[in-house]
């Protein structure tokens, strides 16, 4: 099954109406709005190395934090780092809260029929999970699971084929660059939610909303209707 697609008119807005197997989230910024601690994080590894951290927050989001040291301080990406980085974000859950919209929409999905797949690690995306008091989904796709990380489609294959679909005939939301590349990549649609890039960073996805509120998902012999404002 590829995935189709149409556009309706409901009263003064029109919708974009996809059908799909599965649904594959990313966790930060799609999920879990954990944008405080990413920027707390990062601002703080910064100060320690005198660096700017501006320059690291521009590429943060969506990506291991290896890609990052490695995509913009090469000479500092040390094991040493790393886990002071990853150690930083596990223990600060201060402010983690749902994207709005996300628990109502997971409610409403068979747990068969969706995914997580995170640049994070397991245990860091299993407690962004609960802080958020959002469900664990039974298939979770993390860092350690894959080789490439975003924007290389690696999770998001893996994710699909551990729910028993193609990636083809799934929908994929994603907030950053890297991970709407990671899911093109794939073959999959994807919807972007601007939580922490703009409409324009992510033009590549079908769609951009502001948040997960307005979708609605129906099911039918065949998969699911997403009737996406």
């Amino acid at each position: 099954m590829h995935l189709a697609h149409s556009v309706i008119t409901t009263g003064d807005s029109p919708l974009l109406q996809l059908r799909c197997e599965a649904f594959l989230f990313d966790l930060d910024g799609v999920l879990v709005d954990s944008r405080a601690v990413v920027e707390r994080t990062w601002r703080r590894w910064a100060q320690r190395h005198q660096l700017d951290p501006e320059r690291l927050l521009r590429v943060a989001h969506g990506r291991r934090t290896r890609e990052t040291l490695q995509a913009v301080v090469p000479h500092l990406c040390l094991d040493s780092d790393v886990a002071w980085l990853d150690a930083a974000e596990l223990a600060d859950v201060d402010g983690l809260v749902a994207v709005e919209g996300a628990l109502r929409l997971l409610s409403t999905l068979p747990p068969s029929a969706w995914a997580v797949v995170t640049s994070g690690g397991r245990a860091l995306a299993r407690r962004r999970l609960e802080s958020a008091s959002l469900p664990i989904p039974r298939v979770l796709v993390t860092s350690e699971d894959v080789t490439g990380g975003k924007p290389a489609p690696d999770g998001y294959l893996l994710a699909a084929k551990r729910l028993g679909c193609e990636a083809a005939s799934c929908l994929v939301f994603e907030d950053a660059p890297p991970g709407v590349a990671a899911g093109r990549a794939a073959g999959a649609r994807v919807v972007a939610i601007t939580t922490t890039h703009s409409a324009h960073q992510v033009e590549e996805a079908d769609a951009a909303i502001a948040n997960l509120v307005g979708i609605r998902v129906r099911s039918d012999a065949t998969g699911f209707v997403v009737e996406i404002p």
